[in-house]
């Protein structure tokens, strides 16, 4: 085996409901620049495996984000093959996937399956034990990238190494272990256990035998949705009837905690899940009062927290230990201790139907993004931005007129069949039933502001005739 076979799986449809506001459905924590350095945690994935050792990445994502995913690998020069699911069906039927397209490539295809949500300190270790493990997994191990747990976590599962591969650091794995309570976590620690980092290194062939043995209904709806598969764009889709029969489980359950060929390496590098917002304080530089302030923030007599603001000013005092979260709809405030049950309180949100749990109020698109400025009850307004070269739909509405006044770049306009071009503080009107087109000709941003009047003014009323974006 050579690491040039080397196939990494990215998987990247999570929602990321623990880091509420700021990650929801419609664009969660994998494609936010969390960390300050401008970089998503899927791009600086991406960038890890951007090495000659390892070969073009698998990204298994959700339809809904696949432009997302398409935008930010070309941000970094990174050319993969994007694999799109129809429905969220846990990490087994994703990994599933990604082996069978991998054995596609080459029989003895050895994969690294990744999260996109993870930080990773040091690349060069993370490379290097990649590659170590893929030497272990080319004998027929599926091995795990154990971390040293640096305090006892109760948000992990834990690994128990068993007898030595005589490879250093590297172990047959003994057994998985559930996320335990704190005392518990202590004494694993204490007999060397490490956590579940959730990174998997195997050949394609051995996981897809693991498969057939440990859960052939994952297997088999896979193996029916790749067949079946329709190419869309850029894009691979996966066919929704044969995915559908694939079991909703991870990997760890389906295979991992079955297995006799699971094997652990202890990491060299630091890493963090950033599964809550206190594992994102962790991992941010602090000031002196081991504060985290970012944004449009003042903090008096606070300390041992985490405040950030999107645009509106955010003010503490006398706190500790707590995280405040501001966005341009909804504000989150908890302690440290009780961020984990942000998840909790997203599904009560979900539960009382309120948009604010699922959607952000800028919304992103092929061409661009909007985001409601205003709404009332026969009006709505929006601000709009269109990258250059973007092409929204040919498109008509039943229930409302729009005007748009560009306030810049230059905006190019069909209404029933006749362009125009309309710059900046000029304005124009869609009349009910028109059918209309926006296109960005320019070489900068076009920004301009929608106004809709109407007895209707939802999302669904819109009659897509023609897209470039195959969404009609």
């Amino acid at each position: 085996m050579t690491t040039s076979s080397i196939v990494p799986l990215i998987m990247a449809g999570g929602s990321g409901t623990r880091l509420w506001p700021l990650s929801r459905d419609t664009m969660p924590k994998q494609f936010i620049a969390l960390l300050g350095d401008g970089l998503s945690t899927f791009q600086a994935t991406l960038l890890r495996m951007k090495d000659d050792r390892f070969d073009r990445p698998i990204i298994v994502t959700n339809h809904e984000f696949r432009f997302v995913v398409a935008e930010q690998m070309q941000a970094v020069g990174v050319v993969g093959e994007i694999v799109l699911e129809p429905e969220r069906r846990d990490s087994a039927a994703a990994i599933a996937v990604g082996a069978l397209l991998a054995s596609r490539r080459s029989p003895d295809a050895v994969c690294i399956a990744l999260a996109a949500d993870h930080v990773v300190v040091d690349t060069d270790s993370f490379r290097t034990d990649c590659i170590t493990a893929a030497g272990l997994a080319g004998t027929g191990l599926i091995m795990t990238l154990g971390i040293v747990p640096t305090h006892p976590a109760t948000g992990y599962g834990y690994l128990e190494p068993g007898p030595s591969l005589d490879v250093p650091k590297a172990n047959r794995l003994a057994r998985f272990v559930e996320k335990p309570d704190a005392a518990t976590a202590g004494r694993y620690i204490e007999q060397g256990f490490l956590w579940n980092s959730g990174n998997f290194v195997f050949g394609a062939a051995t996981m897809l035998e693991e498969l057939a043995a440990y859960a052939p209904e994952v297997l088999e709806g896979a193996r029916a949705a790749v067949m079946a598969a329709k190419t869309d764009l850029d894009f691979l889709r996966l066919d929704a009837a044969g995915f559908a029969h694939a079991t909703k489980v991870s990997i760890d359950y389906a295979v991992m905690e079955k297995t006799k060929y699971a094997g652990v390496l202890a990491a060299s590098f630091d890493w963090s899940d950033i599964g809550s917002w206190d594992s994102i304080y962790d991992v941010k530089p602090k000031d002196p009062e081991a504060n985290v302030l970012e944004g449009p923030v003042v903090a008096i007599d606070t300390t041992g927290s985490l405040v950030r603001s999107e645009d509106m000013l955010t003010t503490v005092i006398g706190l500790q230990d707590v995280v405040v979260v501001a966005t341009r709809d909804a504000v989150l405030v908890t302690s440290k201790a009780a961020a984990g049950k942000v998840k909790t309180l997203v599904e009560r949100l979900k539960s009382e139907g309120r948009r604010e749990a699922t959607e952000h109020l800028r919304m992103y698109r092929p061409w661009g993004w909007y985001q409601r400025i205003d709404l009332g009850a026969r009006f709505q307004v929006k601000r709009i931005n269109v990258k250059p070269g973007g092409l929204l739909s040919l498109q008509k509405h039943f229930h409302r007129a729009e005007h748009w006044v560009v306030v810049r770049g230059t905006a190019e306009v069909t209404v029933d069949g006749k362009i125009s071009h309309v710059h900046e503080n000029e304005s124009v009107y869609l009349p009910i039933g028109c059918t209309h087109r926006l296109t960005n000709p320019g070489k900068i941003e076009l920004e301009l502001i929608e106004v809709q009047v109407g007895s209707y003014t939802g999302e669904d009323d819109i009659i897509r005739l023609e897209d470039v974006y195959a969404r009609t």
